[in-house]
């Protein structure tokens, strides 16, 4: 089972910029498409950035040309720069497989945007 941990969330003021990372466990990362999802309070959960296997990348229409993502498969590791940051973009960011998703979740972080 694939573990996953995330850091690098923290408080920003609204236009500042934070790079979020992803250590998953296994030997089988290179393979999986990975992506960001987030959560703010009372809302689902739903998918920011995707990366493939092959680099291919899909963005939520509410972050493109603010966020990038991308891996490195060296390191077993997703990150996810977040340039200009509004106060909506306040959520738990989670990392997970995409588009299919592991079983499991890991644990988040918080990124909270002030205005």
């Amino acid at each position: 089972q694939v573990q996953l941990v995330e850091s690098g969330g923290g408080l920003v003021q609204a236009g500042g910029s934070l790079r979020l990372s992803c250590a998953a466990s296994g030997s089988t990362f290179r393979f999986n498409g990975m992506g960001w999802y987030r959560q703010a309070p009372g809302k689902e959960r739903d998918l920011v950035a995707g990366i493939t296997s092959g680099a291919s990348m899909k963005y939520a229409d509410s972050v493109k040309g603010r966020f990038t993502i991308s891996r490195d498969n060296a390191k077993n590791t997703v990150y996810l720069q977040m340039n200009s940051l509004k106060p909506e973009d306040t959520a738990v960011y989670y990392c997970n497989g995409y588009p299919l998703r592991f079983a499991s979740w890991g644990q988040g972080t918080q990124v909270t945007v002030s205005s």
